[in-house]
């Protein structure tokens, strides 16, 4: 069975399923040490880099092979070294959701002759980490020695961490010793061979055993592994490093004390995971794992955390990954699980207790042995960290597998090699996000159900909005959950990066696929798509941008406080709103050029710093970000007014709306200009009619359309029906009663 064949989609997939079938390939994908080379990124990336740099001697660049994704590097046509990207082989994916594409020399001893960082899409790097510093640390690969990786498992070399960008040197690192070592066994370099424990009977769990052990049995058996750091071995470690910043800071308390007692299992084994998690929580997690998933118990105490506290801000555990020979797996935080309480007899009492899925598509056996690598940390300065690594390793007792008879072995082969050669890239790519759609099934229900209500609240306006104070505490409240959920908990912060991404895939080779990993960020945009028909672009800037939203409640806030509110002169209004437009025409020239490039500038959004990582980044961008923040508790909205290229954007396609639900008066504007004085934005020109691409639809001028305080025209109304009721009585019922009825007689 395939992958894809594997995944259990649910109903709501399907709507997608016919558009992701004709999707190609955006990104790589881990593939098998002997891949198919038709689908190779290596070569989008050649033109960057001079042969010479990645294999000292080069003079020029041969052809793809057709069997493993590698280019033969040659000087007077003969082979010199190969050179290949490191995403052609594992997964890269690092803190940004992207892949990191590194490209690689090595010669025929096995040795790396130079690395290059091609391209990456790295927040952390991005945001005030210099590019150089990374780079610096990813060519210092070259000299890297294959062979002894191999003898050592991916740690013969010393991890050199960048503060700040732990994730993405970890993944870098990861994916040139992993793919690096892939390259070498399928070419046979330095004398390296596939891995002989390929060969000979397969073996698998025995999901037959189902006994339920006690916690010394468990341990005693092996069934547990466990690794015990006190303060002097962490002390001693860091002292071998030589590093005079960290044995300077020694950690402090008595040697003795407890570092980490770190506990690690396979917990899907049954006679394991039914001890340690009881029956109730071994079955749901049974219906948690997919075909091919396993899954890890990491308990741990003692004053350092396993898990640290970035995955909370990134949604990667920074501190832990699987290695596995040649594999390797980084956790995410939709892989993760907290466990409650150890079921065992005679278990401890622990600080972390987590369950961690290893995905399928891995190439994970857990017939063999692995080992969990902690990184441990310690502050030398105010922003420097020095780091070191521990293993944890394990392997599951014999007594829990069973040999598959040899026929079954054949098609156990030839199963695990459709997951890297005969199942496509398409599916594979279909499959994870449909895993992704189904892992999030609370996160789309929910921001399902706000676009659902706020729907019905424009059909409904009038309704909505015939009372001032619930219509104020509504929008605000929505505003509250539109910043806070969407946006600093989901990450859901469209940007005209979105934009140019989409029209750069129409002019190359476009791919639902890449839209649909992020689930939250395509219904948001399926649900612009379909507001812009009929409401403009205010349905997404004035309810659900998780910056506008910050823009408007700092405003309340100042308000609140009596900070003077500036309202621009109109003439100068309407000459600095068309602002935003040429910034958005700027970067769309910029991305037809170059996309990268086009990023960069799109900088000019405070989203990323305000919203994605909630400030913090580099001064620069944080300074630009609270001007625009302040100079909203001023002039409302002010970003949204003059700068926002997103708006722009979504201005343009908003002229084929089809509706103008806004109901004015043939008053409006002559002579009462109500609204436009308390139009937020001064959508209202002073004539009376709305500039539909400038509306928020915060739907103010709706309340004011139906206030009979307010509204001269419902004044007029209100005053002209009293006068009628007062001349006719109609309006004092009681008093027609007692004209019509005659007084009774003493």
């Amino acid at each position: 069975m395939t992958l894809a064949g594997a995944l259990k989609v649910r109903p709501f997939f399907h709507i997608f399923r016919l558009l992701s079938l004709t999707a190609s390939l955006m990104f790589s994908i881990a593939v098998s040490p002997v891949a198919i080379a038709a689908g190779a990124e290596v070569t989008r990336f050649l033109d960057k880099i001079q042969p010479a740099e990645l294999v000292p001697g080069a003079d020029g660049f041969g052809s793809l092979r057709e069997d493993v994704p590698v280019i033969p590097a040659l000087n007077g046509g003969e082979t010199i070294g190969w050179v290949f990207l490191t995403s052609d082989f594992v997964s890269t994916t690092g803190y940004s959701g992207k892949p990191i594409h590194t490209l690689v020399g090595v010669d025929e001893d096995a040795v790396v002759t130079g690395v290059r960082l091609v391209k990456h899409s790295e927040p952390i790097v991005l945001i005030g980490i210099p590019e150089s510093k990374v780079r610096a640390v990813t060519e210092g690969y070259a000299g890297l020695d294959l062979k002894a990786e191999a003898e050592s498992g991916g740690s013969a070399h010393e991890l050199d961490i960048i503060s700040g960008a732990t994730v993405t040197i970890m993944v870098i690192d990861d994916s040139i010793v992993r793919s690096g070592l892939k390259v070498a066994r399928a070419l046979g370099l330095g004398g390296l061979a596939p891995d002989i424990s390929e060969q000979g009977p397969k073996r698998e769990i025995d999901f037959g055993r189902q006994e339920v052990l006690d916690w010394m049995t468990l341990l005693g058996n092996g069934s547990v592994r466990r690794m015990s750091l006190d303060i002097a071995q962490v002390n001693d470690a860091f002292a071998r490093q030589g590093d005079a910043r960290a044995i300077a800071r020694p950690e402090a308390g008595p040697d003795t004390d407890t570092f980490i007692d770190l506990y690690m299992t396979l917990a899907d084994v049954p006679t394991i995971g039914r001890s340690l998690l009881g029956e109730d929580e071994y079955a749901n997690l049974k219906k948690r794992l997919k075909e091919g998933e396993h899954a890890l118990l990491v308990m741990g105490r003692g004053r350092y955390s396993f898990k640290g506290s970035g995955y909370v801000r990134g949604g990667i555990f920074d501190r832990i990954q699987m290695i596995q020979h040649d594999v390797s797996a980084r956790f995410f935080d939709k892989q993760h699980k907290r466990v409650g309480e150890i079921e065992a007899d005679g278990a401890p009492s622990f600080v972390e207790m987590d369950l961690f899925v290893i995905p399928a598509d891995i190439g994970f056996d857990p017939a063999k042995d692995f080992r969990l690598q902690l990184l441990v940390q310690r502050a030398v300065g105010p922003i420097e960290k020095v780091f070191l690594t521990f293993d944890l390793g394990y392997e599951l007792p014999d007594n829990y597998l069973k040999t598959i008879p040899s026929a079954a072995a054949a098609t156990g082969t030839s199963a695990a090699g459709s997951a890297g050669s005969v199942v496509s890239d398409e599916e594979a790519v279909r499959a994870l996000w449909q895993r992704i759609w189904t892992d999030r099934q609370v996160d789309i229900a929910v921001l399902g159900a706000a676009i659902v209500f706020l729907t019905l609240v424009f059909f409904f306006q009038m309704q909505v909005t015939r009372n001032e104070r619930f219509t104020f505490w509504f929008r605000i409240a929505f505003l509250t959950f539109t910043l806070v959920w969407l946006g600093w908990i989901e990450n859901a912060q469209l940007s005209v990066v979105n934009v140019m991404a989409f029209f750069s895939s129409l002019t190359s080779e476009f791919s639902w696929d890449a839209f649909l990993m992020d689930p939250l960020v395509f219904l948001l945009w399926f649900s612009v798509a379909a507001a812009l028909l009929f409401w403009g672009r205010g349905a997404y800037c004035g309810w659900l941008c998780p910056f506008g939203a910050l823009q408007e409640l700092t405003n309340r806030l100042a308000k609140l406080v009596r900070i003077p509110q500036f309202e621009v002169p109109w003439g100068l209004h309407e000459r600095l709103w068309p602002l935003k437009y040429m910034i958005f025409l700027g970067l769309f020239g910029l991305s037809l050029y170059s996309l990268d490039v086009a990023e960069h500038y799109a900088e000019v959004e405070p989203f990323k710093t305000a919203i994605i990582l909630k400030f913090q980044r580099a001064w620069p961008f944080v300074l630009f970000a609270v001007a625009l923040l302040v100079a909203g508790l001023f002039i409302e909205r002010f970003y949204c007014r003059y700068l926002c290229p997103l708006g722009a954007a979504l201005a343009i396609p908003a002229r084929l709306r089809m509706f103008d639900w806004l109901k004015r008066y043939r008053e409006c504007g002559n002579p009462c200009h109500r609204c436009a004085k308390e139009c937020m934005v001064q959508a209202i020109h002073p004539e009376g009619n709305i500039n539909p691409n400038e509306c928020l639809n915060c739907l103010h001028c709706q309340v004011l359309y139906q206030h009979d305080q307010k509204c001269p025209v419902c004044i007029k109304k209100l005053a002209k029906r009293r006068r009628f009721e007062k001349q006719t009585g109609l309006g004092k019922p009681e008093a027609t009663a007692k004209t019509a009825a005659p007084e009774p007689v003493a």
